[in-house]
């Protein structure tokens, strides 16, 4: 139970600062947008370029590991979207906000900052790799699958050629591919010391900051959605993902254990903010979004820290 006092108490108690200074009006709706805009494009790439610029390829893209965490998370997408048309009969549009919400970890804001609390800056592989396949393919999914329900079939091009602008602008795509490179063709060329230590420095700040924008973020958030709704999106988050990650790493994908007990974990995060600005964009699916967030978020202090005792990686 160590790593629960020692790791997750400490991670819910930033998001808690952060949910306390929103309500009291220390920090308004300006401050947050600030702040999440600072950890999106200031704090978090210079930490997965230096985690990836560091690691060779083997190192990062673990191919069980992806069989694994992405398995899970495709399988719960499916099963979100397809439970969101046996209860509720909504378009097809609405299914797809339902099943990202329903597998969408949490890795950026809340991944990575667990792992450099929990593990340390040199074991941040698995969150970097998870971060970009949220990113880059569940992102990408479900665009493509509102825009091709937005234009009747007929904007499949469009969705892809959004995707990709997409991906070219996301500074975590950037960073983690400008780190890879450093990783394939520099291999062995240490990163420059006024750069590594630039990057330390910001890097220091992504955690708590992350945290403390999600607990902000929640500050402005309500629970007016159906609470039924909510309440089985949040168990498929928070407790089928996980356990099919588990599945899948004891019958299909064998993992060591620091990579194994990553994957389960990250597969058990809450649902991520970047849901509510898929929803935002596309003017659908906003209040349910925002309610699921907050409540796997909020339920996550009792699922994550019981992950995190029984499948913490051992160091």
């Amino acid at each position: 139970m160590s790593v629960v006092f020692n790791v997750a108490l400490p991670v819910f108690a930033i998001i808690l600062a952060g949910v306390l200074s929103g309500k009291a009006k220390l920090l308004g709706p300006a401050s947050s947008e600030a702040l999440n805009k600072f950890v999106y494009w200031m704090a978090l790439p210079p930490v997965l370029f230096l985690g990836t610029a560091k690691r060779s390829l083997p190192e990062i893209f673990n191919g069980p590991f992806i069989g694994a965490f992405l398995g899970s998370m495709l399988a719960v997408y499916a099963l979100g979207a397809l439970l969101g048309w046996l209860i509720h009969r909504e378009r097809t549009q609405i299914q797809c906000m339902q099943g990202l919400n329903a597998c969408f970890s949490n890795t950026g804001y809340m991944g990575i900052p667990l792992f450099l609390a929990a593990f340390g800056p040199d074991r941040l592989a698995p969150a970097i790799l998870a971060t970009v396949i949220m990113s880059a393919i569940m992102v990408g999914i479900a665009v493509i699958w509102l825009e091709f329900a937005n234009s009747q079939g007929g904007g499949i091009g469009k969705a892809l050629r959004d995707v990709g602008r997409a991906l070219v602008k996301n500074p975590l795509i950037i960073s983690t591919a400008l780190g890879l490179a450093w990783s394939v063709f520099l291999s062995g060329v240490p990163v420059p010391r006024p750069i590594a230590i630039y990057c330390d420095l910001m890097g220091a700040s992504a955690g708590p900051c992350a945290l403390f924008a999600i607990g902000l973020f929640l500050a402005t958030q309500s629970m007016k959605a159906n609470l039924l709704e909510v309440g089985w999106i949040s168990a498929l988050k928070l407790v089928v993902q996980p356990a099919l990650a588990w599945f899948l790493i004891q019958t299909l994908f064998p993992l060591d254990p620091f990579w194994a007990g990553s994957a389960i974990i990250l597969a058990g995060l809450p649902t991520g903010a970047l849901t509510f600005v898929v929803a935002s964009q596309y003017r659908i699916y906003v209040e349910r979004t925002s309610a699921a967030i907050l409540m796997s978020t909020i339920a996550s202090v009792v699922t994550l820290s019981f992950l995190l005792a029984t499948y913490a990686p051992p160091l």
